[in-house]
């Protein structure tokens, strides 16, 4: 038995850091589909032999190989190279600006949780009533708008129409509402969608008609007895969604001027900075992965099954 768990948990390992690698030689192909660099730091007008001299200070005249081997050697001894855009090294640029995205992340899952559980709950114990209904249009709609257009009708409302919100930057809690609640609401319809389908299953199950012939509270039979057998999916749905959301946030940056990677990344690819778009790849991957191992030690805590 702990023969054929060490053996899945191996499988398991191997499967994430071949994805990594897989992200880290995708990350590479497109930075070097991106065009040459030179043309945006020289400008246009610079004569070829200053072009030529600035590829060998690169070391973009080596071949594609050599550049390769040298930039996963950079990779795995924690060297993400050095920004053409700001002559500042990659590596100290990307922590600089995760504490801002792991701030709107926050805020957006907080959100998202708070209100997208307890709403798949009431459909799912309300099912085929207006609630249930009204809960799943609410979801429905959640996951159908598109988060630009979101952002931008929230900055009219609140920040210019009726001046009660910032409408962009940091630096207080009040800049954080409206980029927090755009944020939140597709993980917040995706939750409610699986903890309404997740507690229709558990509700339906002969433990809680047993629970329910003991006498036992409806609140309690809800919360206690079928909530906790349905937990496990909406947890990984949670994980998954934070991991999605920390390499997506890059439009709700965009809209709000908010100084995080997603708009560290925007000002990359405008610049062709392939260097800093590679370390910014590799970073969301790194935190991809840590998220699914993440899942993997939440499932086997919390389903003795999955071990």
């Amino acid at each position: 038995m702990r023969t054929a768990r060490l053996r899945r948990a191996g499988a398991r390992v191997a499967t994430l850091f071949a994805s990594l690698f897989i992200a880290l030689t995708m990350a590479f192909a497109l930075g070097r589909l991106s065009g040459d660099p030179t043309a945006n730091i020289l400008g246009p007008t610079a004569p070829p032999e200053q072009r030529e001299a600035l590829r060998q200070q690169l070391g973009l005249d080596r071949s594609l190989i050599v550049q390769y081997l040298d930039y996963l050697r950079g990779v795995f001894t924690g060297d993400l190279g050095e920004s053409l855009q700001f002559y500042q090294a990659n590596t100290t640029m990307i922590f600089e600006r995760v504490p801002y995205t792991l701030q709107l992340v926050g805020a957006g899952m907080a959100i998202a949780v708070l209100v997208g559980i307890p709403l798949g709950v009431l459909a799912a114990t309300r099912e085929g009533t207006w609630w249930d209904r009204a809960a799943s249009t609410l979801a429905l709609l959640g996951q159908s708008v598109p988060v630009f257009w979101l952002g931008m009708m929230l900055v009219v409302l609140f920040a210019v129409k009726l001046g009660w919100l910032p409408a962009g930057q940091s630096g207080s809690p009040r800049h954080l509402v409206l980029p927090g609640v755009t944020m939140s609401l597709y993980p917040m319809a995706h939750i409610a969608r699986l903890t309404r389908a997740s507690m229709s299953e558990a509700l339906a199950e002969p433990f809680v008609d047993s629970a329910r012939a003991r006498g036992i509270g409806p609140v309690r039979v809800v919360w206690r007895h079928a909530f906790k057998n349905a937990l496990m999916p909406v947890l990984t749905i949670v994980v998954l969604q934070t991991g999605i959301l920390l390499s997506g946030a890059v439009a709700i940056e965009y809209v709000y001027s908010w100084p995080g990677l997603g708009q560290l990344a925007l000002q990359a690819v405008q610049f062709r900075d392939f260097p800093l778009v590679q370390a910014i790849v590799v970073f969301g991957a790194v935190v991809f992965v840590c998220l699914n191992l993440i899942v993997d030690v939440v499932h086997s805590v919390v389903d003795p099954r999955v071990r």
